[in-house]
């Protein structure tokens, strides 16, 4: 994984994965004020040649990388909020 851009509206990575295949993919995260927070919308994009096409038929990619964005925004948004609180991080957060 390796951060290509971050800016307070986006952030972009690059994800490079080696099971059940090979893949190399990105991830786009984008930030929108909404009311008094911040919608975070996930998106991911890549190649996907014939036989991903097929893995994709036996395999959800929502399914096995799902939960872990599922998570991470569940931690981005705990962070988030301690922030907004605090005005600044815990030291035992980060």
């Amino acid at each position: 994984m390796e951060i290509l851009e971050s800016s307070p509206q986006r952030i972009l990575i690059k994800l490079d994965f080696l099971r059940p295949f090979e893949a190399h993919n990105r991830a786009e995260f984008t930030l929108t004020p909404e009311g008094t927070g911040t919608r975070v919308t996930w998106a991911m994009s890549g190649p996907q040649p014939f036989i991903g096409k097929l893995m994709s038929l036996v395999f959800s990619l929502e399914r096995m990388v799902g939960p872990d964005f599922e998570t991470g925004l569940a931690s981005l948004k705990r962070r988030a909020s301690l922030f907004r609180v605090l005005g600044s991080y815990p030291k035992a957060v980060m």
